[in-house]
């Protein structure tokens, strides 16, 4: 088995989680360093995080580590968290039982894949890399809003007035979606979530949509440049006035390694669902009272 590692450079909890998984690996497996780690054990091969091909990429860091690695590996993705919410991880790094018992799984096959849709885009006529959480095209005028069009399967639908308008997955429903007030979708679901940011009219709504639909956007303010943003990493300016986006589902699929949390249960110990996380005493109690005999 094939195990590759990397890891968030910038976290020192994270290179020490990384050091601690190759001497818990040891030689049961080949581990595969990227180059971002290749210090934490200098006599093991590394390379590039695109060049990798391991069975398994573990990732020690936050959900941006986590986005960044499913950018560039194809790899299964064991996302461990060493950072703040880390709502992909299914490992939390500060529990070292619980990530000594997932290596132990990991290497022992106990495991199953969960697969996620991404999204495929184009600028014009030129494809960028799939992304896991989202699209943005966003005014590139910091304080500015812009103008723009919405198009569903080349059907102009409408225009907006805003900072920006996402496309997000429903992975990336909880990312910057959700900060916009989009609403989560289950990640078990294919659907293009459509949420606006900062709109002038705040009766704009967000659009959950068919996952077989296409939908272009640009800007239409003239004099007011505009970028595109993927997972909140990688911009790739609009070159001219008129220009376009175009986001659909991908062909391809981001695949996670899981040992059987839920999607819900993550965004429960997150405090991130809707509803309130404590049970009145009282009703507690009741719900409690055994029926009568």
């Amino acid at each position: 088995m094939k195990i590759g590692l990397t890891a968030n450079p910038t976290k020192p909890a994270a290179i020490e989680l990384a050091e601690r998984a190759v001497r818990a690996i040891g030689d049961r497996a080949e581990v595969l360093l990227s180059d971002d780690v290749r210090s934490v054990a200098p006599g093991l091969p590394h390379a590039p995080l695109a060049s990798l091909r391991p069975d398994v990429l573990v990732a020690i860091g936050g959900d941006g580590t986590f986005l960044y690695a499913m950018r560039r590996c194809d790899a299964p993705l064991l996302p461990i968290n060493a950072g703040t919410v880390g709502i992909l991880a299914e490992v939390e790094a500060h529990h070292p039982a619980e990530f000594e018992a997932a290596l132990e799984r990991l290497l022992q096959g106990r495991y199953f894949l969960e697969e996620r849709m991404k999204l495929g885009a184009q600028v014009g006529a030129t494809p960028l890399p799939d992304a896991v959480n989202e699209f943005v095209l966003h005014s590139a005028q910091i304080g500015k809003m812009g103008l723009f069009e919405l198009a569903f399967d080349d059907h102009v639908v409408g225009r907006v007035q805003a900072d920006g308008i996402i496309v997000a997955s429903p992975t990336g429903s909880t990312g910057y979606s959700l900060s916009s007030l989009g609403p989560i979708v289950d990640p078990g679901l294919d659907a293009l979530v459509v949420t606006t940011i900062a709109p002038f009219r705040v009766e704009a709504r967000a659009l959950v949509v068919d996952p077989l639909r296409t939908i272009r956007l640009r800007s239409v303010d003239p004099g007011r440049p505009s970028l595109v943003i993927a997972d909140g990493q990688e911009e790739y300016p609009l070159a001219h006035p008129g220009s376009f986006v175009t986001v659909y589902r991908s062909p391809r699929r981001a695949t996670l390694v899981r040992f059987g949390s839920s999607f819900f249960q993550r965004l429960r110990g997150k405090r991130i669902l809707p509803w309130t996380d404590e049970v009145p005493s009282e009703e507690r109690a009741r719900a409690d009272l055994s029926p009568p005999a």
